[in-house]
């Protein structure tokens, strides 16, 4: 196990993650509405009414019509800005923290954002999926935060990120290591212990299509692998100006052009 800390990648095409933060800045509030100062019954309703149940979605049960707040399509989106615990907020807004930026700086604002809400909606129909009949709501951002995690990983698995392995040890890691054993987790677990509290199948689907929304959502100079664009020879180097040093004295040092052909250029 291993917690991101900070990564030494910088932005190079935008220089405010705004959506990132602005994201960051929602859940936070939204767990405080939903959670601390939330009495039991307000907190309960908001679980109900905007969590993911897949019972409702694949019509294996209806919910009181007292309790609903938005159509049930939008739970899709709407589960992954609430939260359990401190514990629970905490992890996924720092994996967001420290991958994002660099997620939203290789798409653009607006298809990052794009980009985090369908990975949202994928965790959530992966879910529902494993489990249809299940009344039991599924709320966290794991789902988004997991295609994040498996986005950055094509991008950039040879920048250097700190983690803290094990909760105690601080190491300085190409990205390649940790989020590789990460992912491979999410997977393993789903196959060991589907019937677990955390959602596995919420993760693989988000990072499933993190994977595959990078790809075709990232800028078009934006490169996978952390690969160099390779700028051709005609753009990198202008031709040299000619000096009048190098200039003929004269058309007499030329050789003569024999009459009906023409010198190239």
């Amino acid at each position: 196990m291993f917690i991101p800390l900070h990564d030494t990648n910088t932005l190079k095409h935008i220089k405010v993650q705004y959506v990132t933060i602005s994201l960051i800045v929602i859940n936070v509030v939204v767990w405080l509405i939903t959670g601390p100062i939330a009495s039991e019954q307000f907190a309960n309703a908001a679980l109900l009414g905007f969590g993911y149940i897949p019972a409702l979605i694949f019509d294996y049960a209806q919910l009181d019509p007292s309790l609903v707040v938005v159509p049930d399509g939008f739970t899709f989106v709407t589960y992954s800005f609430l939260h359990g615990d401190f514990m629970h907020l905490a992890m996924n807004m720092l994996f967001l923290w420290v991958f994002g930026d660099n997620v939203e700086d290789a798409l653009g604002h607006f298809r990052y954002l794009v980009f985090y809400l369908l990975c949202a909606a994928a965790g959530a129909l992966a879910h529902g999926l494993l489990d249809p009949a299940s009344e039991a709501p599924l709320i966290g951002a794991s789902g988004a935060i997991s295609g994040i995690v498996a986005a950055y990983f094509l991008l950039h698995p040879k920048v250097r990120v700190w983690v803290l392995v094990f909760f105690r040890i601080p190491l300085p890691l190409p990205a390649v290591i940790p989020l590789a054993f990460w992912i491979g987790q999410q997977f393993f677990m789903l196959v060991v212990d589907p019937g677990s509290g955390v959602s596995w199948s919420a993760h693989v689907g988000g990072i499933i299509a993190g994977l595959v929304l990078v790809v075709i959502l990232r800028r078009r100079d934006v490169p996978l692998f952390d690969r160099t664009i390779v700028t051709p020879r005609a753009v990198r180097h202008k031709a040299a100006p000619v000096t009048a040093s190098q200039q003929p004295s004269s058309d007499a040092t030329r050789p003569p052009v024999p009459w009906g052909r023409q010198t190239g250029s």
